[in-house]
């Protein structure tokens, strides 16, 4: 079940869920919408190899904005910082963003009941497309948990995108076992 407007607001009364910071102009019928931050990062090699720490270069969007490429995976930030205590928090792309050719996350959509951090956009784009830092980039969405959690993405020792940041963050899938 998908948390109302009116329950979204109950929740971040009772401090389950948190979003700093909070436009009460940008809460939807049953979602909020969240902003493009100001950084972005790309990867420093073509290639990419997933057991191996691939690196990052951050930049920041000028005032003038920044056309995103196809061909590129650019990673973006929210500029919301949330925290999620009770529900699933998933982050959609706004349809006005995909209307300009924009996919705001390859396949990272869904968070995990404890995640509290910005979240790291997968952003990729159909044709040459001018973005600007604060623009409105996706919404989040919560979803009801059924049943006890037994332990919450924050508190994992293993989590691995729990450090608290305003820029983009790299894959961390170099630390998994496989």
């Amino acid at each position: 079940m998908i948390l109302s407007d009116k329950r979204i607001l109950e929740e971040i009364d009772k401090g389950t869920i948190i979003i700093e910071p909070f436009r009460p102009d940008c809460l939807g019928t049953n979602s909020y919408d969240v902003h493009l931050g100001k950084y972005l990062a790309t990867y420093t090699n073509r290639v990419l190899d997933a057991k191996a720490h691939n690196t990052i270069e951050h930049f920041e969007i000028p005032k003038e904005g920044f056309v995103l490429q196809p061909g590129t995976l650019y990673l973006g930030v929210t500029l919301e910082y949330t925290e999620t205590h009770a529900h699933v928090p998933f982050l959609e792309g706004k349809s006005s963003t995909g209307r300009l050719g924009i996919d705001i996350h390859a396949t990272a959509g869904k968070g995990d009941v404890g995640f509290c951090n910005t979240w790291t956009l997968e952003i990729s784009c159909a044709q040459p497309v001018r973005i600007y830092a604060g623009m409105p980039i996706g919404q989040l969405i919560y979803f009801m948990v059924e049943g006890q959690i037994e332990t919450m993405y924050n508190s994992k020792n293993d989590a691995k995108y729990n450090n608290k940041t305003t820029k983009p963050v790299e894959s961390m899938m170099w630390k998994n076992s496989f």
